[in-house]
C-alpha cells in the first residue's frame, strides 16, 4: 500500500468508475478509446488526483483513479463526463452523429465503488478489536 500524504491527513483512496454510453450505443472505437485516456488523465491532473489505470468497450469505460481527501466524488465525476462528452463530440463529430441526435455522449448516471487493499469484513474485525476505554485491563475509569 503506497500512502499518500496531504497538509494534515495521510490516505490512500481509490474509486472505480464506469461511464456507460447514452443508450448503451456501440459509438467508442479504438481511436476515441484512446482520445478518452488523454482526457481523462489531463482532467485528472487539474483535480489532483491520478488515472491509474484504464480501458473501455464499445459502450462503456472504466477508470481507476487514486483522489485526496479534498476531492467530491460528484463534482470530480460530473467534471470528467462533461468534459469528455464536450471534446469527443467535437473531435468526432460524424461517427458521434451516428448514434445520437441530441448533443450526449453519456448516460446520466454512473457506477462508483470504493477500493482498497483489504476487505469490508477485515475493516469490520479491525474495528470491533479495537479497546474502548471500558475494555482496557487495568484501566480505571476516570471523570
Amino acid at each position: 500500500m503506497s500512502l499518500k500524504r496531504g497538509y494534515r491527513n495521510v490516505y490512500d483512496l481509490n474509486i472505480h468508475l464506469v461511464l456507460v454510453t447514452k443508450y448503451r450505443a456501440r459509438v467508442i472505437n479504438q481511436e476515441m478509446l484512446s482520445r478518452l485516456k488523454e482526457i481523462f488523465e489531463q482532467t485528472c491532473q487539474k483535480w489532483n488526483c491520478t488515472l491509474v489505470e484504464f480501458n473501455g468497450e464499445v459502450d462503456r469505460v472504466h477508470l481507476l483513479i487514486e483522489f485526496p481527501p479534498d476531492v467530491a466524488l460528484s463534482k470530480l465525476v460530473n467534471n470528467l463526463k462533461t468534459v469528455s462528452s464536450r471534446l469527443i463530440r467535437k473531435q468526432f463529430p460524424e461517427r458521434v452523429a451516428q448514434f445520437f441526435q441530441k448533443p450526449v455522449f453519456w448516460t446520466g448516471t454512473y457506477f462508483i465503488a470504493s477500493t482498497g487493499g483489504v476487505t469490508l469484513e477485515q475493516i469490520k474485525q479491525y474495528v470491533e478489536q479495537q479497546n474502548s476505554p471500558a475494555q482496557s485491563v487495568g484501566v480505571e475509569p476516570t471523570d
